[in-house]
């Protein structure tokens, strides 16, 4: 086989990843680049797809997106997918706990700075040796 025909199989051969998030709003189906979404967020039975303009409702399973396209999505919390190039960096947030009644006491935590973004996500402990690779 030439090199060029090689190359065809090869290219043919890798999975493609979607380009587009389909949701359906008001009796109409709008597609989402996947490119423009900053971050996915799970919150009851729907997931949240963020753009830098708006929030748009899917049924999709934050499990089967991470499990399509974990080459442009990292996982950050249970409940949130982030766009790996909209990661911009991650920040201490520091909350105060009440102790069953005893005194308030600080517990510290990281989040996720998002591009275009005014939400930060947190990163469970679990995620978080995966996202410090992506800031270092």
């Amino acid at each position: 086989k030439s090199p060029s025909e090689r190359l065809i199989e090869t290219v043919q051969a890798v999975p493609k990843v979607r380009q587009n998030f389909s949701v359906l709003e008001k009796n109409r189906v709008l597609l989402i680049p996947v490119h423009e979404v900053l971050f996915l967020k799970a919150e009851q039975k729907y997931v949240t797809i963020q753009t830098r303009t708006r929030a748009y409702l899917t049924e999709e399973s934050l499990v089967s997106i991470e499990a399509e396209m974990s080459s442009v999505f990292v996982r950050v919390h249970r409940n949130a997918l982030v766009a790996r190039n909209a990661i911009v960096g991650v920040e201490r947030a520091v909350h105060s706990v009440d102790a069953e009644g005893e005194h308030e006491r600080a517990t510290e935590s990281w989040q996720v700075i998002v591009r275009d973004s005014n939400e930060r996500l947190p990163i469970s402990r679990r995620q978080w040796a995966t996202v410090k690779t992506l800031v270092r």
